[in-house]
């Protein structure tokens, strides 16, 4: 209370006042600050924990009232490594399950995040849907622009929380970046370029083998068309085969140039052209090693990508990341870093990200699970308190087909024409027989 008010006085007054409270109830009211509720709690199943479930686990274990309750996988190797990495950070572990099936049917769990290998990620999202389960669906949301059609399809029959894991989205500084960029801080945004390097080796020449004990094969497959199990293909090698993966283009491309479409604000595109090749080994690996993929827009604007996964010479010094121009500058957006430049190269506006990790050289990363976490934290809140996706599956899909059509460019080596109101190949049936795909009888995805 003011202390310039005497007790007696303070009392005097209360009860007038018609307050009704005691004196051990006034003084607890004014002495204790409010106490926030608990947070709901929140039980959420991990699906795929090979590479990338791991991340999110350690990002949920991080978020009050979130309890990693289920860990799933079709193989028993990586249910292991999900299980260590729950129980290093909740004492009361996690359980296993081995079909994803069953985790959707369990009324005990209140939320899903999926890390799986591309060719589940729509077909399992729209069946968790379908099951009144949110979901974290790791990028890219389809395997090709139709099942990204389905899964909006099935976003409008079921409703529920679809979020795309291109996490910059929920980064701080790209938020107050593309805010920025939209504000015209380079003046009108035309051009963007972004790149991706990395220095992957050989795959080989794989053999047909055995399937291991510990793994489902034929659960793993899902709704691919069946294929003989090879030695060189699993945990992370289906990246490079178009049965099941899509590429480095949507393996990694989708981040940037996602990053690149949101601040051009731009949708789908008038035009794509791609080249590029397998150039760096000879071995069994089916998509582009070296890439590059031009996008028009109907707007006066332009994107390109370029793709190295086999040499990691960098760009303007980075390994990753993204350029845009405008009429009065240039911004290079990387991670959680942005910094602006005027027409003549000067810098105007900078921002370090202040979370990331150090990597080997003990450089400060501008990714990291503190900065990843921030995407499942909105995740979790538009749950918990109906917030706004950060990435919610109308923008996801966008980016995702731009580069399923640079994909689809590539491997019909041909320039394509196609609308701007929903991305569809124009005038080229051999092209659009690409937008979908073929499916393993019995297991193709339905809304």
């Amino acid at each position: 209370m003011n202390d310039s008010i005497p007790r007696r006085e303070f009392l005097k007054k209360a009860g007038a006042a018609g307050l009704g409270l005691s004196l051990s109830t006034s003084l607890l009211s004014f002495a204790a600050p409010a106490v926030s509720p608990e947070p709901r709690r929140l039980r959420v199943a991990v699906i795929g924990t090979n590479s990338r479930g791991l991340a999110h686990v350690e990002a949920l274990c991080g978020i009050p009232g979130v309890e990693v309750t289920t860990i799933c996988d079709v193989d028993d190797r990586a249910i292991a490594k999900g299980i260590a990495a729950v129980k290093e950070q909740q004492p009361a572990g996690a359980k296993s399950e081995k079909d994803f099936r069953k985790v959707l049917a369990d009324p005990a769990i209140d939320a899903v995040t999926m890390a799986t290998p591309d060719h589940w990620h729509a077909p399992m999202a729209i069946l968790a849907l379908a099951a009144g389960k949110p979901v974290y669906l790791e990028k890219p949301c389809s395997q090709n622009p139709r099942e990204g059609e389905l899964l909006l399809e099935a976003i409008s029959k079921h409703g529920g929380i679809v979020q795309m894991g291109n996490q910059r989205r929920s980064f701080p500084n790209m938020l107050a970046a593309i805010k920025e960029i939209h504000d015209g801080v380079i003046g009108r945004a035309y051009f963007a370029r972004a790149w991706y390097t990395n220095a992957r080796p050989s795959i080989g020449t794989g053999s047909e083998v055995p399937v291991p004990p510990s793994l489902d094969y034929e659960l793993w497959q899902g709704p691919a068309p069946r294929q003989p199990y090879q030695d060189n293909i699993i945990p992370y090698n289906w990246h490079w085969f178009w049965n099941w993966g899509t590429g480095e283009a949507l393996n990694n491309g989708t981040h940037e140039v996602d990053v690149c479409r949101w601040a051009l604000d731009a949708g789908f595109p008038s035009r794509v052209i791609s080249a590029g090749g397998r150039y760096a080994f000879h071995d069994d690996w089916q998509t582009p090693d070296t890439q590059t993929i031009a996008w028009d827009f109907p707007d006066g604007k332009s994107l390109a990508w370029e793709g190295r996964s086999c040499n990691k010479f960098p760009v303007e010094g980075l390994e990753r990341g993204a350029l845009i121009f405008g009429t009065k500058g240039a911004a290079l957006l990387e991670g959680d870093n942005y910094t602006a430049y005027d027409a003549k190269n000067n810098v105007i506006r900078q921002l370090e990200s202040g979370r990331g990790v150090k990597d080997s050289t003990n450089v400060l990363s501008s990714t990291g699970p503190a900065l990843d976490r921030l995407h499942f934290e909105n995740f979790v809140d538009a749950i918990r308190n109906g917030a706004p996706l950060h990435s919610p599956i109308s923008e996801g899909h966008k980016s995702c087909t731009l580069l399923h059509l640079g994909n689809i460019a590539w491997r019909t080596n041909r320039e394509l024409h196609t609308d701007p109101a929903t991305g569809h190949i124009q005038n080229d049936p051999g092209a659009m027989k690409l937008w979908s795909r073929d499916y393993e009888p019995g297991w193709e995805p339905k809304v």
